[in-house]
């Protein structure tokens, strides 16, 4: 196991731990008498319904993702990591600006394949848009998992 999933597992069983404390005073607070402690239970359980919603979420992403990357790799289809960096570790922005165009154009001419998506989403991250590239990879997951 990969250290980036025993991290991810280590953060999920503790948020689950305090998940279920925050429960536990939710309860607490509901049987109280106070009406003002009873509307604080409340929000107390909404609480770890959100987060328990978002760490199933993430996970469920992060599975999805890696099983798409598991199947480009076995295909040869991911893209190389092959991008001058500065000294610092940054990829030089006028080469990823390039390899993002290939993997635009790539997606433009085949907007069903999931796989096109998957490596635009890739050229999304190294460029240093995150936001982008998780909603491109979204894409790609909700594209293979209809069929597409």
């Amino acid at each position: 196991m990969s250290k980036a999933k025993i991290g991810a597992l280590v953060i999920a069983v503790l948020l689950a731990v305090y998940l279920v404390f925050t429960l536990q005073r939710g309860w607490i607070m509901i049987t109280d008498e106070s009406p003002v402690a009873k509307f604080l239970g409340i929000a107390l359980i909404a609480l770890p319904v959100i987060g328990a919603w978002a760490l199933i979420s993430e996970l469920l992403f992060g599975t999805r993702m890696q099983r798409l990357g598991g199947m480009l790799e076995a295909e040869g289809g991911l893209p190389e990591d092959n991008l001058p960096r500065t000294p610092g570790g940054r990829v030089d922005r006028t080469a990823a600006d390039a390899e993002f165009a290939r993997y635009r154009a790539e997606t433009e001419a085949a907007p069903e394949d999931w796989r096109s998506w998957f490596r635009l989403s890739c050229a999304y991250d190294v460029a240093g848009d995150r936001r982008r590239a998780r909603q491109t990879m979204r894409r790609a997951i909700s594209l293979e998992r209809t069929g597409r």
